[in-house]
């Protein structure tokens, strides 16, 4: 039998892509963040969906889309993150 705490990453992930498949337009990591919440009914935090986020990005199911600075020229701003087509 196994012991310990469940992989909440089986959990995660393809709720991940669910609100990503469904959205039509990018989403940034708190509105991500927002909707696993409600939808998990408690508190999902920002550092684990960020993390999950990076681990879809390199296994080339999501995309990840740097928008410029909204104050500083030749800078990264916010991510937006949309699934891969």
């Amino acid at each position: 039998m196994k012991r310990g705490r469940p992989n909440i990453r089986n959990k995660i992930q393809p709720k991940i892509l669910e609100i990503l498949s469904k959205s039509n337009f990018p989403m940034n990591v708190s509105t991500i963040c927002n909707y696993l919440s409600s939808e998990m009914k408690k508190p999902v935090n920002w550092n684990t969906v960020k993390k999950y986020l990076d681990e879809l990005v390199k296994l080339d199911k999501v995309q990840a889309i740097p928008l410029p600075h909204s104050k500083e020229e030749n800078k990264t701003g916010l991510i937006v993150y949309s699934i891969k087509k």
